[in-house]
This record gives C-alpha cells, structure tokens and sequence, in this order.
C-alpha cells in the first residue's frame, strides 16, 4: 500500500487502484467530483514534477477513459485537475515511491497506455449542477435545466429557464475563460447549432472567468457528454476480458526481457516470490 497525504489531497495505491480524495480547501471542481477510484487499467503513467517548493504529483489517464478529462480537452489548470496533487517538500520522497509503487504495477500488470474505446471511470454523480457568469446548468440524466440570472440578456430571460432533455442534445462543449475572452458552456441541439454568440444563445451559458467555481461547468458537460447517444452505446457494452496476445514472429525476444524485468524486480524486493512466480508463470504460458 502507497500514500501520500498532503493539504491538497490524498491518494493511496493498494496495487489495483488509484484512491483519489481531495482536500477541505480543494479547486471547486475536485470538491464536487470528490473521492475518485481510478482502476489501474485507466493509468497511462505517472510522473513527479520536482519545483522549489515540493512538486506536484501528477496521473497520466489513457485517452477517453474519464469524461471529465474528455470534456475539458486539455483545458483544466493544475488546481481543477483531479489527476495532480501538490507535493510539499517534506513529503517528495514519498511522492517518488508512491510513483514507483503505481510504474511497477502498470508493468507487471502490461497495461497499455493507448486510448480506450469506453469510459472507465463512472464521471460526475448525478444530478450535477454547476457554472456561474450569467446562469447555471443543471442535469438530471434526462434534462438539461439553464436557470438565468439577472445578468444575462434578454434574449435568454424572456422565456424564462430554459429545459430540453437529452434526446434533443447533439453535443455539448465547454470552454472556459482565457485572458480577455469569455468561455461556455454551449449545447448544440440536433437540429443544428446556433449562429448567436454565447452571450444570446439560449443553449448556452456565458462564462467570464470572475470566479474558480465557473469552471463546474465542466461537470454539467462531462455527465452530459457520457450519456450521449455515441457514449451510451460504449458505456451500455460490456467491458473487454483481458487478452494475452499470441506471440508473434519476433516475439520470443521480447518475452525474455519480460522475464529479465521481472527477475530484477523480484530481486530488489518490489516483487514478493508469489507475485514473481504468477507473474513469471503468465509470461511463460504465452511463450
């Protein structure tokens, strides 16, 4: 078992998943997400980034395997990333070993670090509210509920809050606020998107970046996003049983540093002898 505790959050390893829970004083983001459990088959790596003051603990996730990740594109800052953990300087020794213990499991386990073609992560619970700028977005796992607030156009607040279910939803995209420009959070319905700005686009919230609670709006996107036609399918299909690929030509020697990495690892302690030798057993039955 590997933990590290810190002001920011803790994360355990148990050798199977990634417990993630964030701190009292967390991003609002990692607050409304919570405690995250992240099998270890959704980790494409993990990584210590050293700085004057500690460092930051970071995940790598595979490519699609958590919605909120998909949702925001590469668009979350270090304090809304649920995946990075600030590192205090005492305590980077136990980041580096906490990094190690999860590198040696994605080893011995040979999980890929490609894209997956699901979800592998359950995303935000339901209903999820969030947002801010001129309105809220709420959703139920049905419908999508725009409440306007006294600063948005009247183009928005003549029919009051706005409700469409998810049937009508083609897409949705979320932006958050860069320098002098505005984000979103913008709906496309089926039956096209809209020409209008965000600013009078019924569909869609204006985001001005006054506030780090804006960036729930991330949430609202990412649980809508899952449920998709296109996502549902994936999600609603039951998960792959674990294949071990038939050695192909030129395979043989790949198999034996297999069997040198393990040996190595079972020689510096990392490896007790039962994992070695069901580990040494799994390489064998495939040569």
């Amino acid at each position: 078992m590997a933990e590290i505790t810190q002001r920011d959050g803790t994360w355990t390893f148990d050798g199977d998943t990634v417990r993630i829970v964030p701190g009292g004083k967390a991003h609002p983001v990692r607050l409304a997400l919570g405690e995250i459990a992240v099998p270890v088959r959704a980790v494409a790596g993990v990584s210590f980034e050293p700085d004057r003051k500690g460092g930051r603990l970071r995940l790598r996730l595979r490519g699609g395997a958590c919605p909120v990740l998909r949702a925001a594109d590469g668009r979350l800052n270090d304090a809304a990333d649920p995946y990075a953990l600030s590192v205090e300087k005492d305590r980077t020794g136990v980041a580096e070993y906490f990094v190690d213990e999860v590198r040696n499991a994605l080893l011995i386990e040979q999980v890929p670090d490609g894209p997956v073609d699901r979800f592998l992560l359950p995303g935000p619970a339901l209903p999820v509210s969030g947002g801010g700028g001129d309105g809220t977005a709420s959703f139920d796992g049905e419908s999508v509920r725009l409440v306007w607030n006294w600063k948005a156009e009247e183009s928005k607040t003549a029919g009051g809050p706005t409700t469409f279910p998810l049937s009508r939803i083609a897409a949705v995209r979320w932006m958050p606020s860069i320098g002098l420009e505005n984000g979103y959070l913008r709906f496309e319905p089926v039956e096209g998107p809209l020409s209008a700005p965000p600013k009078y686009d019924p569909y869609a919230l204006d985001l001005w970046g006054v506030s780090k609670k804006e960036h729930t709006a991330v949430l609202v996107a990412a649980a809508v996003l899952m449920r998709l036609p296109g996502a549902r399918a994936a999600l609603d299909a039951p998960a792959p049983a674990p294949a071990v690929p038939a050695p192909a030509a030129g395979d043989h020697d790949a198999l034996l540093r297999r069997l040198r990495e393990l040996g190595e690892l079972h020689r510096s302690g990392v490896l007790t002898d039962d994992e070695f030798s069901t580990a040494k057993q799994a390489v064998l039955r495939i040569m």
